[in-house]
């Protein structure tokens, strides 16, 4: 009699399965895309065509007739029924209109600003390709103007005052200036591209409403690109922040900046950090990252020297400084669920 409690053969009728006869594993992820970037890339970096612009000018132009018209038909039927009420009107439409002048008026101040910013970049551009020392002097003599009223800068504009004259190549005197005077301006819109990567990064992998993450995107961009506009001494107004931030994102749809790439997943988390994260989480990162990209091209476009002693920031660098522990809170939670 066979013990019960001892080993038993059992014989199968079929061959065992081979492990390359299983199904394949269904692949739930890839590499995280970043829609909300690349919808608000192709959102601003979109030109109008000349059809919708001319339709806008005259709509505009037909309302602004249209509403003078019959502002002056209104003053003027009620100075006929009381020339009080009807003063009183006038002078309301005329501080109305003052406003708007106003308006204008800062509004092409702006628009000048950036384009002073823009003209000493390209005047330091063709210093440095001509090497040519008398325009270098020019560029940093209105580098230094255009800083005047910069308290911080204080330090900067007394040491460059100091050492220029030791300078005897275009390339050494701009050198020295982009390191005195645009060092602190520099480290300024680097901490705003990092909080702009962070909230952007953070709103996506946590709001799971639809269109949220693309709104975040578009309102955090903007208000980056304003503020790096503001830090190197381009305040732009509303129609200057468009403008800006449309030249920004087609200079970065045109070089494919905004495509999602291994490098651009490998340099900011790793593999073993998105296989630790879900899938939201990989999205946040990479539009993180775009955020930082988008960063830094507006920090090439607003600032008035281009990056020669100083080095260009790197979006591997920045998203590492904004995203550090941002995310490790929530893999943590995750794990202890």
């Amino acid at each position: 009699m066979s013990d019960p409690k001892g080993p038993v053969l059992i014989e199968m009728n079929e061959p065992a399965p081979s492990p390359a006869d299983a199904p394949p594993v269904h692949d739930v992820g890839g590499l995280p895309d970043a829609a909300a970037m690349q919808k608000v890339a192709a959102l601003a970096a979109r030109r109008p065509s000349p059809l919708a612009r001319w339709f806008w000018r005259l709509l505009v132009a037909i309302i602004g007739f249209v509403t003078s018209l019959a502002a002056w038909d209104f003053i003027n039927r009620l100075i006929d029924r009381s020339p009080v009420l009807g003063l009183i009107a006038m002078v309301l439409i005329g501080l109305f209109v003052l406003v708007m002048l106003a308006i204008a008026v800062k509004e092409w101040a702006a628009y000048a600003r950036l384009k002073r910013l823009d003209s000493l970049h390209r005047a330091a551009d063709a210093a440095l390709t001509g090497a040519d020392l008398a325009q270098a002097r020019k560029v940093t003599d209105r580098l230094v103007a255009h800083y005047a009223a910069r308290p911080e800068l204080d330090w900067g504009r007394t040491r460059l005052k100091e050492r220029r004259d030791d300078m005897f190549d275009a390339d050494g005197l701009l050198g020295l200036a982009e390191a005195e005077l645009l060092q602190p301006l520099d480290d300024m819109a680097r901490r705003e591209v990092e909080a702009a990567a962070r909230q952007v990064a953070t709103v996506t992998a946590v709001v799971p409403l639809a269109l949220a993450d693309v709104f975040t995107a578009l309102t955090s961009n903007l208000r980056m690109i304003r503020r790096i506009a503001e830090i190197y001494g381009g305040r732009a107004g509303t129609l200057g922040s468009w403008r800006l931030t449309r030249s920004v994102l087609t200079h970065l749809v045109a070089t494919g900046a905004v495509a999602v790439g291994d490098d651009l997943i490998g340099s900011v988390a790793g593999g073993s950090v998105l296989s630790k994260l879900s899938r939201r989480f990989g999205e946040g990162i990479v539009n993180g990252a775009l955020t930082a990209r988008v960063g830094i091209a507006a920090m090439e476009v607003c600032r008035p020297l281009p990056f020669r002693r100083l080095r260009k920031p790197s979006v591997t660098r920045l998203v590492q400084r904004a995203l550090t522990g941002l995310f490790s809170g929530f893999g943590a939670s995750e794990k202890s669920d």
